[in-house]
């Protein structure tokens, strides 16, 4: 259906170019008739203005230098007319290549036309079965089908890029705090490496703490018993 539809586009196109070179081709078809009609009028007036001039050559005819002046003047007009009329002449020429070259073309978008036309009886026939006014609203209404799935396309594949970089974050944001875990794990074993040690070395100094609390009773009870007996012998 969208192979079809693209050769139907290509036919509205193609019906459009047959349509504008059919106007070139009367437009040029016109031209060259009034280019001929013009060139029949000149020619029709350069006899007779050689049919005058020959009659005025006739009747002036007095003396020799006025009819060699006569002379050189018709040969330079005649010469004039010649150009005019070769260069009247390429241009005609010209004119029927280019008709020539229109009408190939118009041949050619013909067949064409021709070879497109069951797309357009198609899209006809879609037409006349469903809720479209005409071929152009068919034609629009797909175009608009065409740049709503390329904007879902595009919108999809913007979805998908901001997925694969919220997965790539996630999986970054992950390590990072499996990471993280890690260096707290090795962390906490080493507190706890050194709080054993640092319980360790409370229950060494708390016995020798309490080493001490006993010596210094001793020291204090030997104290006291020195204080008694030097007040005795001081009594």
């Amino acid at each position: 259906e969208e192979d079809s539809t693209n050769s139907f586009i290509c036919l509205l196109k193609k019906m459009k170019e047959v349509r504008l070179m059919e106007k070139v081709v009367e437009e040029k078809e016109e031209a060259f008739t009034e280019r001929m009609e013009a060139l029949a009028e000149q020619w029709r007036d350069l006899q007779a203005r050689r049919a005058q001039l020959k009659a005025h050559v006739v009747r002036s005819g007095s003396t020799v230098k006025e009819n060699e002046r006569l002379r050189t003047q018709a040969l330079k007009k005649a010469k004039e007319e010649k150009e005019q009329n070769a260069k009247r002449e390429s241009e005609l020429l010209e004119a029927r290549r280019e008709l020539e070259a229109l009408t190939k073309q118009h041949q050619k978008l013909s067949k064409k036309l021709l070879k497109y036309s069951l797309y357009k009886r198609y899209l006809e026939n879609v037409v006349e079965n469903s809720q479209f006014r005409d071929i152009e609203d068919v034609i629009s209404f797909y175009k608009a089908l065409v740049r709503t799935r390329k904007e879902l396309v595009q919108a999809q594949w913007g979805h998908r890029q901001l997925s694969e970089q919220a997965t790539a974050l996630l999986q970054r944001l992950r390590a990072e705090r499996e990471a993280e875990m890690l260096q707290r794990s090795r962390e906490l074993e080493q507190l706890k490496e050194s709080l054993g040690r640092a319980q360790g070395d409370l229950l060494q100094w708390e016995g020798r703490w309490a080493e001490l609390q006993d010596r210094a009773a001793r020291k204090a009870t030997e104290l006291k018993s020195l204080n008694m007996a030097i007040h005795s012998l001081f009594q």
